[in-house]
């Protein structure tokens, strides 16, 4: 199965939050898209050398109806040199009837992590969207329950039961990806959610990817988990149903 069809991002508005692989899935699908916009309701990272071309703009709705090169960006500052500002909920919202082009939308930080688990103020989901895509690292199995490795190491400390410094298990990152105060944390009732196991680059990885998905499919209301390698040129390495 290609990406997009496994991710349903063919169209309408997709959203990913999680750890360990957002902007590589963002960038990834925009490059197998013919038509794709890019964008965000938190900070991200500068994307330009990912689309054709990125807008800064107040009014990216009346921006969309004049693209004329596709994938392209839309955002409302650059903030830093590293990074632009994201939009509210409500104006990503509004892009859904804007375009027919898919809408690709990261929608929480975690600095680089592997893994993570949302705090009060996140995810920045709109309420429309149509795919919510969790994701987490096959490579934090076996890694420490730390800064190191995990944005927000308390909250996923919470939701396991893990000490600090502890090992993680492929258990602990299904329940972060299944729980309702992890990756299916205020996600829209309509919405359809692929969790993802990203970094999943050789064999054992993929054991790894598949005990996870296992378990989360064995917990959560979702039909598939899809494993992915998205430095890869087919990026989809198994989906687990």
């Amino acid at each position: 199965m290609d990406l997009v069809t496994a991710l349903s991002a063919d169209s309408g508005l997709l959203c990913v939050v999680g750890a360990g692989g957002k902007k590589s899935t963002l960038y990834t699908l925009a490059s197998h898209l013919d038509r794709a916009v890019v964008t965000a309701t938190v900070r991200i990272p500068i994307f330009d050398d990912h689309v054709r071309k990125v807008v800064i703009t107040d009014a990216p709705g009346e921006t969309l109806q004049r693209v004329e090169e596709w994938p392209v960006g839309v955002v409302p500052e650059r903030e830093r040199p590293d990074r632009y500002r994201g939009y509210d909920t409500e104006t990503v919202a509004s892009l859904r009837n804007r375009t027919d082009a898919p809408v690709l939308v990261k929608a929480d930080g975690a600095r680089t992590r592997l893994l993570k688990a949302p705090n009060d103020r996140e995810p920045q989901l709109p309420s429309n969207a149509d795919v919510v895509v969790p994701i987490a690292s096959a490579r934090v199995v076996g890694k420490p329950l730390t800064e190191e490795f995990v944005h927000r190491p308390e909250q996923v400390a919470s939701l396991t039961g893990r000490e600090a410094g502890e090992e993680l298990r492929a258990s602990d990152v299904a329940t972060v990806l299944a729980s309702e105060r992890g990756g299916m944390k205020d996600v829209p009732e309509e919405a359809t959610v692929v969790p993802v196991v990203n970094m999943v680059d050789d064999g054992e990885l993929e054991a790894v990817g598949r005990d996870i998905a296992e378990q989360v499919l064995a917990s959560a209301d979702v039909s598939r988990v899809v494993l992915t390698r998205m430095t890869a040129d087919e990026p989809v390495v198994a989906v687990v149903e």
